[in-house]
């Protein structure tokens, strides 16, 4: 199938509901096949921009929504619905690479921990001082041992399966209490169980492919970090074009992108998800707007679905000061448009924007 990348650009742009907006934080969430959360303020914001009207306040209040652990082992906003899917395929994937051998747990330990998670969270939120206690007791003491250096200090040994109990659909984020953080169990949402891994990465493969696509292998296998021999087997016989593949029946193709202009925060998922990187971050931009070829570590200006330049914003009590340094010519056009996507960016947050366009001084997100 011969298709145009203007063609693939507006396609990507529709299905991430930047230019047709989603009805509600879930919809958009599912379009974007997660929202990537590390930065949460970054993660409501993505989701926010996607729906009409909507702030950052709408998002934290859509109770269809989970924080939890994604693709590639970062925190994500992901579908309550979606569950099934998410930590059936996520739990499919092999294991990384193994931790040194002071770190080591067995297989039954790793089983005990995960088991011990989720009946220590089953009816109540806990913060991980507590959850350690909780896992301690249910196991032994080994899984106290402080082991896993982190920032100038040692955690238990159990901390490092936090990741791999959410995949097992036992454990997600709770309510902050304070600035602590909280965990607790998605199944206090109602009971799901994690779908089989096959069926599960096959159909996020197709959900991928529909916000993403075309894709390859090893883009897919890059997105969910994982080797590109994995998932080649979920690609067989699936429609092929000069881009990549797409999911079974779904070759339909706009002609071209609309004229837009969009500031999108850390992280947000089209830059994140969308390859070609030297397509999607054309010419000089893919230096300015990427870390080495990893994209979210800088706000992007988008126009016409082309990453375009980078941004920053400083809240200043009621104002968010909006920085942006573009790496095209603005016309008035795009001026104006620019404009109209600061002032929508200081609303999401509940502020008023001032908007500087000239070159950004601070480096990109650690």
């Amino acid at each position: 199938m011969e298709i145009s990348w203007p063609a693939v650009v507006a396609r990507r742009m529709r299905r991430h509901c930047l230019t047709e907006p989603a009805a509600s934080p879930v919809d958009a969430v599912r379009a974007m096949c997660g929202a990537h959360a590390q930065v949460l303020a970054a993660g409501e914001t993505s989701v926010a921009l996607r729906v009409a009207g909507a702030t950052r306040e709408t998002v934290q209040n859509d109770a269809g929504l989970v924080k939890t652990f994604g693709p590639r082992g970062t925190v994500h906003l992901l579908p309550v619905e979606d569950l099934p899917m998410w930590t059936g395929a996520l739990s499919a994937l092999p294991a990384g690479q193994q931790p040194p051998e002071i770190m080591r747990m067995t297989l039954s330990q790793q089983s005990e921990v995960i088991a011990a998670i989720g009946e220590a969270l089953s009816d109540t939120e806990l913060t991980v001082e507590e959850l350690s206690v909780e896992v301690v007791r249910r196991t032994g003491s080994w899984a106290g041992d402080l082991v896993m250096p982190a920032f100038q200090t040692w955690w238990p040994r159990w901390r490092q399966m936090i990741p791999a109990a959410a995949n097992a659909g036992v454990l997600c984020y709770g309510t902050n209490r304070g600035r602590a953080t909280t965990y607790t169990t998605p199944q206090r949402r109602g009971p799901f169980v994690p779908m089989n891994g096959e069926r599960a990465l096959t159909a996020l493969l197709h959900s991928y492919l529909f916000a993403y696509g075309p894709a390859t292998p090893q883009q897919f296998a890059r997105w969910i970090r994982t080797t590109p021999t994995v998932v080649k087997p979920y690609f067989e016989g699936l429609p092929e074009t000069e881009f990549g593949f797409v999911a079974p029946g779904d070759e339909e193709f706009a002609e071209e992108p609309g004229e837009s202009v969009h500031l999108l925060p850390y992280f947000d998922a089209y830059g994140v998800g969308c390859f070609p990187r030297e397509l999607v971050f054309p010419g000089k931009v893919f230096g300015r707007a990427t870390n080495r070829g990893q994209a979210g570590n800088y706000p992007l200006l988008l126009i016409d679905g082309s990453v375009a330049g980078v941004w920053h914003q400083k809240k200043s009590g009621r104002t968010l000061q909006i920085t942006v340094e573009p790496l095209v010519r603005l016309n008035r056009s795009r001026r104006a448009a620019l404009a109209a996507a600061a002032a929508r960016t200081a609303t999401i947050h509940g502020s008023k924007a001032t908007l500087t366009v000239g070159e950004i001084t601070v480096g990109p997100h650690a």
